[in-house]
């Protein structure tokens, strides 16, 4: 990181990302390990915002392009954005590899720049809860979407402790060492995630209450909350240490669909 006086919080952010792209895809939760998953999550999506049948979609901070490929599996024209060039070159490799055609740009979530009402929907997963301004955040992805245009939000509410990150951080404990199975961060990257943390808009937690009015404020219709993730949490669990599974099936865990009226 440098100490450049005009060094942002997003500039920080961005980078703290870009560190984390070369092993992004090894973890669980960010990656898709099984076609169990991958069928929970093409359900998840058609549920909200149906079929693709060419429609304009743009994945707001894209990372390697994990949602990004869901959504051009399922018919969607797909635009995906980050602010990481280091996130987008794998996002961009992986297309290749795959033959995908996704449209890959580097731009802040917070101002894309993109045309406005040129989407037909956006989806975006683990995001809202590091946003520094979702205001402003929310009233650019408002602006984005056509008249009756959908917004599918996936995040959750990773700071708050329960008795199962106790649990999860008394067992990493025991077993330090063991295993070298990736689930955490190390220590450098643990404690720069929670300089940031601290620093962002929702730093206690993203609950799913206060995005849905933070929504509408923005000019949404009443949002959607759908708490049945279920079947993609048993399917990340089948490729997790168990500590680490119950923690997240316990966790303030949610998608939120608004439409912007017509």
């Amino acid at each position: 990181m440098t100490a450049h006086a005009n060094y942002s919080l997003r500039d920080e952010i961005r980078d703290y990302w870009s560190d984390r792209a070369e092993t992004f895809d090894l973890q669980v939760g960010h990656e898709i390990f099984s076609e169990q998953e991958r069928t929970a999550w093409h359900a998840l999506i058609s549920k909200h915002l149906g079929p693709g049948a060419g429609r304009a979609s743009l994945d707001i901070a894209c990372g390697t392009g994990v949602i990004s490929h869901l959504m051009h599996d399922l018919g969607f024209v797909v635009t995906g954005l980050d602010w990481s060039e280091a996130m987008l070159a794998k996002a961009q490799a992986k297309a290749q590899k795959r033959g995908a055609a996704i449209r890959f740009i580097v731009s802040d979530a917070e101002r894309t720049i993109e045309d406005k009402a040129s989407y037909d929907v956006i989806v975006t997963r683990h995001l809202v809860w590091t946003l520094v301004d979702p205001k402003a955040a929310f009233a650019e992805w408002f602006s984005l979407l056509k008249p009756g245009g959908k917004l599918l939000v996936i995040d959750g509410d990773f700071v708050s402790r329960n008795w199962a990150t106790s649990l999860r951080e008394l067992w990493e404990k025991l077993t330090a060492g063991k295993s070298r199975l990736v689930d955490n961060d190390g220590a450098s990257i643990a404690g720069r995630h929670r300089s940031i943390l601290a620093r962002v808009y929702f730093s206690g937690g993203a609950r799913a209450e206060v995005i849905g009015r933070l929504l509408a404020e923005a000019g949404f219709d009443e949002p959607v909350v759908d708490w049945k993730l279920g079947a993609i949490h048993r399917a990340q669990a089948r490729k997790m240490r168990w500590p680490k599974a119950i923690e997240r099936a316990t966790q303030h865990r949610f998608a939120i669909c608004a439409t912007k009226p017509k």
